[in-house]
């Protein structure tokens, strides 16, 4: 009887969970595009997906002297609209993962401004406390009211003054980040802070690994941004070469339209399709 039982829906994860002060925070392991978001990159790939659809299919069910019919004006808006609408709901998935990335990167960077600045903090004497304290002074100064650092230090600083570890609020931060530097620092951070170890050396070590991390990233970066640029223009190179034709020279263009042009053209955008995937997996190196 199992086997007809419909199957849970897995549950969203949350885009906001609340603190042990009653802070709403942030998680970084998902991004949920706004509506405003989703609909204007929705248009943008709809149209860019039609243009496509259009000009690699446009101008099917012609007459025998090369006057479109009505059936190709149908044919026409039906390729350019379906087209259109693979495209918009493939790269709103797309574009939110790209989001998602960007605004970890963006936190992986602050943090390690942030340790930058405990580090100096704890090196002339002051305690922990303290050095959070002057931590977010520094991010103040560094950052924008809404930066994510600056979120999560007020969250941090309000748990001290409500009497919750600084252990507890770090793993938080950690597992809420979605980023192995920080996960590993709250864990190393309260196995020291809890014997008494060196947390200055460890602040220290985390800051080193992360910004090593940064530069060899950056590093890979400046490696691959030719080839990068090779990639975007091979992804738009046919579809600027098949425009070339159906502009330049009607009559070539006109073999796209037979039923044997249609073939290769279809075997062909599945081909570009691929290797704009594979290529753009290829360049999305992770350290």
């Amino acid at each position: 009887m199992g086997i007809f039982t419909k199957g849970e829906k897995k549950e969203k994860e949350p885009e906001y969970y609340t603190s042990a002060t009653n802070i709403k925070v942030l998680n970084y392991n998902v991004y949920y595009m706004s509506i405003t978001q989703k609909i204007i990159t929705f248009i943008i790939a709809f149209i860019v997906g039609a243009a496509v659809g259009y000009l690699f299919y446009g101008g099917i069910g012609v007459d025998g002297d090369g006057n479109p019919t009505k059936l190709t004006y149908i044919l026409n808006v039906t390729i350019s609209t379906v087209v259109g609408l693979i495209a918009g709901f493939a790269y709103i998935p797309m574009r939110t993962e790209e989001l998602l990335e960007k605004r970890k990167q963006e936190l992986k960077t602050q943090f390690r401004e942030l340790l930058d600045s405990l580090s100096t903090s704890l090196g002339s004497g002051k305690n922990v406390v303290d050095s959070f304290n002057d931590a977010k002074v520094d991010m103040s100064s560094m950052y924008e009211e809404d930066a994510y650092i600056l979120s999560e230090l007020s969250v941090i600083l309000s748990g001290l003054a409500n009497n919750v570890s600084i252990e507890s609020m770090l793993l938080d931060f950690g597992n809420r980040s979605g980023l192995d530097d920080i996960k590993s620092f709250a864990n190393v951070f309260e196995t020291c802070y809890r014997k008494g170890g060196n947390i200055r050396d460890v602040i220290k070590n985390t800051k080193q690994i992360i910004t090593d991390k940064m530069e060899v990233e950056m590093e890979i970066e400046t490696i691959v941004t030719s080839s990068k640029t090779e990639q975007k223009i091979m992804t738009v190179m046919p579809i600027g070469l098949i425009g070339m034709i159906k502009l330049t020279s009607p009559e070539l263009a006109s073999n796209y339209t037979t039923p044997s042009g249609i073939i290769s053209t279809t075997i062909a955008v599945v081909i570009f399709v691929v290797a704009f995937f594979v290529g753009r997996k290829i360049m999305s190196i992770k350290i």
